[in-house]
């Protein structure tokens, strides 16, 4: 057997999701009384199909503004439920309103680096070095894997191509079996 197929056996194949999207224009779209319709967030749709598809449960679902303390305060609520994975889409660019990172980064306990490095190698071929300009980052906190993704459909598309494959064996190393 493959050394790297024999590491990875025996993973978790599912595990209960939160996905927390970061955007301020959909979050006041959504909460205008005079517009009760849900906001239209292709991103975080795209998530849970393919979570759902891979064969996990979406247990939360967040539509939060760019605004930094409501982004701890979700992620803190988070961070206490029963999710095992936290997958967060927007505020990952450099605008004076991507907080998301700066948000997260104090509950991280271990930085994944190789998950940003790798997303944004992959990148490459798709938006050339505007790649340079996203934030994208995974860690570790109290046992729960998080990945901040950036908001366009396409990003979290591709990340969680990248992602999924390997979660049952994060998973597996995150809780130390």
């Amino acid at each position: 057997m493959d050394i790297s197929l024999q590491h990875k056996e025996n993973g978790q194949n599912s595990f209960k999701c939160a996905i927390l999207t970061i955007s301020t224009s959909r979050f006041e779209k959504y909460q205008k009384a005079d517009r009760p319709e849900r906001a239209e967030d292709a991103s975080g749709k795209l998530i849970w199909g393919m979570v759902q598809v891979q064969g996990s449960n979406i247990i939360h679902y967040e539509l939060i503004p760019d605004n930094i303390e409501m982004i701890r305060d979700a992620f803190k609520r988070v961070l206490c439920s029963e999710a095992e994975v936290i997958i967060s889409t927007g505020g990952t660019g450099l605008s004076p309103s991507d907080v998301t990172i700066d948000a997260v980064m104090p509950y991280i306990e271990k930085e994944m680096p190789g998950f940003g490095e790798r997303f944004r190698q992959i990148s490459l071929d798709q938006i050339g070095n505007a790649v340079i300009l996203t934030r994208a980052a995974a860690g570790i906190a109290k046992q729960k894997v998080i990945f901040c993704l950036p908001g366009s459909p396409n990003a979290v598309k591709l990340a969680l191509e990248l992602i999924l494959p390997e979660i049952g064996h994060i998973m597996k190393h995150v809780k130390g079996l």
